[in-house]
């Protein structure tokens, strides 16, 4: 007998077309100038996706029975070229945009990855400077990656590892993959330069909580900063409940009952992690020993400095990690569409944006789970 598999809602391509004569339009934004939403918000850092394969199957993500081997993914003919993701890039750079994370699914089994680093390394921001390039990554191609990713001008890297036990860490990527080929490709990329390294790690109530402290361990003194992340209701696949949410302050109070922290300041406006340093024993903090972060996208709404933007595999763009629906700009870039309206229907789209979710979250009705919104696998985190 056949395999019945579940259906899922799965929102991927929800989009609105963005109008020609909308772009004969000069928006309120002029070159040089700040770029705002309707919330004052600028518009600082595009995710690039750049497919929407992986292979982990992760439940908080990728679950295996909604992600299955007849699973329809993207053809490849749908996908943002390298070329129409460096042409993009580049208007998003001309709006005042600093940062480019490469996102997936997981980005490095992109074929030729490099080539697409390369060509966004070679962009310049507003001020002249090269854009803060990185990239997130499961870490199981990292270890062959890492290196040529490096020379094609790739800064720094985010690894996602849920655990250094094992058993746990098998069972969380339900493909038997195991943690020590991670640690391996952490380790290549230190030796590559790519930093400095982030680890994040998706803590979910019942699956991985005591891996806290031996993760804070084993990262403590090593130049890797361990960010713990609160398990997020993204997207409909992942069957997302609010008691499996391990809250950051309880996260917080098991590193605090192992080790003395101090907390530290926000690195830059719109930052998403509360960033905490190892003391010494007087009581300062020991940058040698490091630090870790907290991203409360469930107990704390963290919407006010937003400051992101998604573009997704196949040119959609996203204003929230939570959103229902993207904007249509495959469609501009394949029938002609200029820089200048490429350029002024991403200035339209972000200085209509007044997303809200996480701050919203509670006082939504209750639709049993069935609310659309984009799968983080499609968008990135």
């Amino acid at each position: 007998m056949p395999l019945a598999y579940p259906t899922i809602a799965l929102v991927r391509a929800d989009s609105v077309s963005v109008p020609r004569t909308t772009l004969a339009r000069a928006p309120s934004w002029t070159p040089g100038g700040t770029l705002l939403d309707r919330r004052a918000r600028p518009l600082h850092d595009v995710r690039i996706s750049v497919t929407d394969r992986c292979n982990f199957r992760c439940s908080y993500c990728m679950p295996k029975d909604v992600f299955h081997k007849d699973y329809p993914y993207l053809p490849h003919s749908a996908l943002l070229s390298f070329e129409e993701i460096t042409r993009l890039a580049r208007q998003f750079l001309a709006l005042g945009v600093r940062k480019i994370r490469l996102t997936g699914g997981e980005p490095l089994l992109r074929k030729n990855l490099e080539v697409l680093v390369e060509q966004l390394s070679g962009l310049r921001t507003l001020e002249g400077q090269a854009p803060d390039l990185t990239l997130t990554t499961n870490g199981a191609l990292l270890a062959r990656k890492a290196k040529a990713l490096r020379a094609a001008g790739l800064q720094r890297i985010t690894v996602s590892l849920d655990g250094l036990d094992d058993a746990v860490f098998r069972a969380m990527n339900d493909v038997d993959f195991p943690v020590a080929d991670v640690l391996r490709g952490i380790e290549a990329a230190q030796a590559a330069g790519l930093g400095p390294i982030k680890v994040n790690m998706v803590v979910k109530r019942g699956c991985n909580e005591d891996e806290i402290v031996p993760m804070a361990r084993h990262f403590r003194g090593s130049g890797v900063v361990l960010r713990f992340i609160e398990y997020m209701d993204v997207g409909a696949s992942n069957g997302w409940r609010m008691d499996e949410v391990l809250p950051s302050a309880q996260v917080l109070a098991r590193l605090q009952d192992a080790f003395a922290l101090l907390p530290l300041p926000a690195n830059a406006a719109g930052e998403t992690a509360q960033r905490w340093g190892y003391a010494d024993a007087q009581g300062r903090h020991d940058a040698s020993a490091g630090e870790i972060g907290l991203i409360s996208s469930v107990s704390q709404a963290f919407c006010g400095d937003c400051n992101r933007a998604r573009l997704s595999t196949e040119g959609q763009l996203y204003l929230c990690l939570f959103a229902s629906q993207g904007h249509d700009l495959r469609t501009l870039l394949r029938t002609g569409a200029s820089d200048a309206e490429l350029a002024a229907a991403i200035a339209h789209i972000w200085q209509g944006r007044d997303d809200r979710y996480s701050e919203l979250r509670g006082a939504l009705p209750d639709t049993g789970g069935a609310r659309r919104r984009v799968e983080m696998s499609y968008i990135g985190g």
